[in-house]
Order: C-alpha cells, then structure tokens, then sequence
C-alpha cells in the first residue's frame, strides 16, 4: 500500500524538493501553495496524512490547521519557521500530531512522517473497552469521551494518551513508556510533549486543572489516572 501525502506550503520551491524527496521514497505526494485549494484536495484526494506549513499566502495564520481540524481528524504534521513553546502548545492543542521547525532535514521529516503514520495504524488495545473517572466515560471501542451525555472533543493524540493512561488500571506510567507507546521512539527527545498533553486533557477533564483529581502526576515519574472502574467492563447499569 502506497502512502497519500498532502503538502501545504507557500513556499513552492521547498514544496517541489519535499515532494520530490518523499516520492523518492515510494509516498504518493500531493502538493499545494494555498490553503483554500488544499481544503479541496483534501475531500477529494482523501490523503493518508498531511504536511503543511502554519503560515499559508490565502489564509491568516493557523486558519489552515483550523479548517482542516474542522473535517477531519487525519494525521497532521506542522511545519513553522517558529520555534517557541507557545507556538508549539498552540499547534499541538489544535489537533497537531507534530511539529517540524524549518530549516529542517528531508530525512527528519520523513522519519516523521513515517512514525505518525505508524502511530495512527496501531490498533487499539482490547483489555480495556470503557472506562470512567468522575463524570466522563470513554468508550475505546467508539474513540470517543462524554461527560453527561456530551461529547469532549479530543484530538487523535490527546485520545491515544488517555488510552494510554486507561490501559494501565490506575498505575503509573512513567513518562518514557508514554512517549513510545504515543509518540514512538523517535521522539523520546521531547519529553516536554508529554507534559503539554497533559496539560491540554486536565483542561478538558478537570474541574481545577491545577489541582486534578484525576490525572495525576507522580512526581519524578509520570503520571496516572485515577480510575471508578478497574476492570475495563462495559457498565451494565443506567
């Protein structure tokens, strides 16, 4: 099976080398330089994932990630020429699987490229079906959180780190395992980004994010997730 690679970059001239570099490397590639015309490739072409950069010709800054968010949850890489926290944590809490800062090696985006493909093809693990801590039941099965009966929106990468978290029954799990369980190896380096996370589901989970009652951190660890039911059994009762 051939990978479909969609390219969104003003930048025509780093767009042909990209494309050139990854079609090299058996991927099917899709190029654009405008975000309006890359929404429409996008519905058509049904690519596999997208690489795109933050700042497009036609569209005001993130509105490209936004609208894109807005149709689909496909695996998403964020290339910048910024570097800083904030705009990482921006991009990551708008449903970004990645973030390359330019410049960048081809062969670094490609590596990945490949790991975020390979994040999103992993199957969900069947121990655990539902579970549920405070008023919020996720159904595994369903890829899917509610808190009263309303959905939580939550990015790809936010729902593999809560079923990470789940799938240890209220253990710890340290922030290494997390990492290559959610990122994979090849970003065991960024050990921050599992704090960013973190942070962005206390906000969507937490009554006081700054002081959880849920996910928990076990300091000089990592962190777990305090469970009302241990044994991952669908609720039987109303």
């Amino acid at each position: 099976m051939v990978d479909k690679v969609l390219i969104l970059d003003s930048d025509t001239s780093l767009l042909r080398c990209v494309a050139e570099y990854l079609e090299a490397r058996s991927f099917e590639v899709i190029r654009s330089n405008s975000g309006s015309d890359a929404l429409r490739l996008l519905m058509r072409e049904k690519p596999d994932l997208v690489v795109m950069d933050v700042e497009v010709s036609d569209m005001p800054g993130w509105t490209a990630l936004a609208r894109v968010r807005e149709v689909t949850d496909i695996p998403l890489i964020l290339l910048t020429g910024k570097s800083g926290e904030a705009d990482k944590l921006r991009g990551f809490s708008m449903g970004a699987d990645d973030y390359v800062t330019k410049p960048f090696s081809f062969a670094e985006l490609t590596a990945r490229v490949q790991a975020v493909l390979k994040r999103s093809r992993k199957t969900v693990r069947k121990s655990r079906k539902t579970a549920r801590f405070g008023e919020t039941q996720v159904d595994f099965r369903k890829h899917e959180a509610t808190r009263g009966g309303e959905v939580i929106p939550l990015t790809p990468t936010e729902f593999r780190l809560l079923e990470a978290l789940a799938s240890r029954d209220g253990d710890a799990v340290s922030e290494n395992e997390l990492i290559k369980e959610v990122w994979d190896e090849f970003r065991q380096e960024e050990t921050a980004a599992v704090r960013r996370y973190i942070w962005m589901l206390r906000q969507k989970f937490e009554q006081d994010p700054s002081e959880p009652q849920w996910i928990l951190t076990v300091r000089g660890y990592g962190y777990r997730l305090v469970l009302e039911d241990t044994n991952g059994e669908d609720d039987q009762s109303d």
